[in-house]
């Protein structure tokens, strides 16, 4: 792995490194909150901010005071949240939670998904949000909750959160009907799935059983909207996970952007350690790399121990499955010009949930401040004990696209 960028203590303010990502551990005097964030400026442009919290056991089960604790770290590093575009809520105990996290969703402005999946070693919740603020002051924003919408210059991004229907009780039917619902949404601003989305996360209830319907329904989806292997499909992360209505065996949250040209968006693959999804028949790219005039955008699907013929690397031994992980990571990062240090946030997903401590101690070593979070939520394949996925941002020079 990569060596972690120096002079980042919080103390002593935000340094970037030589690729413009700093990695902040928030001190809230606080031991029952762990709090990291990810800082990306420039001098020309939007600042970007990823910021992880995670409410450690000692703290109640209760949504409302992470609410209370996202709004107190917002506050410690001088953000509004009125900057945020994002938020994601990970529970160990979503059902009984609903009427708490959906005043949440209402309640601030930004996308918002809850996810069924418990944070592992720091407690039974946690929160990934995503933060731009604009000294310009030319930040358009409009929704919340289940859509939102950020418009800077040429540019708009769409944010959607936790489609999902209730009208079968069959995975394949509910997958089916979330893809006519995100195609309708699309449609109503006039974009389409092959040319505007750049990311999908597809949670799935019992993923070992309910998985494959998700697989072929979504395939054949695609092959109607031209995405095939002669085209290009979206970087993805399928994985276990529940929405917080009981009855939604698939839920899913999505990322479009309107107004990008021809060679803003690259297709990752790392050939020499990965092999094309569609060999094993599922449809995603590895990563995708967006470019814009100032800055490149980096999304790594969901990644595990896997070869190039879509073979599990070290059956049964996490410790070696995630080494194997980050060594594909680490392969689609180069392939886009960055590294480990350029990681803005990852997210960790553990079948097991007692591999948590020894999982999270191994990165925590390699990456004491990237905001990371550990999660229980099972991979597609039983086999494959750990899968990461990450965002991560580099500074450009590429003044024939658009600002971000």
């Amino acid at each position: 792995m990569s060596p972690t960028p120096e002079g980042l203590d919080a103390t002593q303010g935000i340094t970037p490194n030589e690729a413009g990502v700093a990695w902040v551990e928030i001190d809230l005097i606080d031991p029952k909150v762990c709090a990291k964030m990810s800082h990306f400026s420039n001098a020309n442009g939007v600042v970007e901010r990823h910021l992880t919290i995670s409410l450690k056991n000692e703290r109640p089960d209760s949504s409302a005071e992470l609410e209370k604790v996202w709004l107190s770290t917002l506050d410690a590093v001088g953000l509004s949240p009125e900057d945020t575009i994002v938020r994601r809520v990970f529970s160990g105990n979503i059902h009984d939670q609903q009427a708490e996290l959906a005043h949440f969703a209402q309640s601030h402005p930004g996308a918002f998904s809850s996810i069924g999946q418990c944070p592992l070693t720091d407690g039974d919740l946690a929160i990934w949000s995503y933060h731009l603020t604009d000294p310009g002051g030319r930040l358009d924003t409009s929704g919340r909750g289940a859509e939102f919408s950020c418009t800077r210059g040429d540019l708009q991004h769409h944010w959607f959160s936790g489609l999902h229907d209730v009208s079968s009780p069959q995975a394949g039917s509910q997958t089916a009907d979330i893809l006519e619902k995100h195609d309708h949404v699309l449609e109503e601003h006039d974009m389409t799935l092959a040319d505007h989305v750049v990311r999908t996360w597809w949670y799935v209830r019992d993923i070992d059983n309910l998985y494959q319907p998700l697989v072929d329904v979504r395939r054949k989806h695609f092959e109607e909207h031209g995405l095939n292997e002669h085209t290009h499909y979206i970087a993805s992360t399928g994985i276990g996970g529940c929405h917080p209505d009981p009855s939604a065996l698939v839920s899913l949250d999505s990322y479009a952007v309107k107004g990008l040209v021809s060679g803003q968006v690259e297709y990752l693959s790392a050939p020499d350690h990965l092999g094309p999804t569609h060999h094993y028949g599922v449809t995603f790219e590895r990563a995708t790399a967006i470019s814009y005039a100032d800055r490149k955008h980096i999304f790594i699907s969901g990644t595990a121990s896997i070869d190039t013929a879509g073979n599990i690397v070290h059956p049964g031994d996490v410790l070696r499955q995630l080494d194997r992980t980050m060594e594909n990571i680490g392969a689609l990062l180069a392939e886009a010009e960055a590294g480990f240090a350029d990681l803005a946030v990852i997210l960790v997903y553990l079948r097991n949930a007692s591999d948590g401590e020894k999982v999270e101690n191994v990165l925590r070593e390699k990456f004491p401040r990237l905001p990371m979070l550990v999660l229980h939520a099972p991979v597609c394949r039983p086999g494959w004990l750990v899968e990461i996925e990450g965002v991560a941002m580099v500074h450009a020079n590429n003044p024939e696209f658009p600002k971000f």
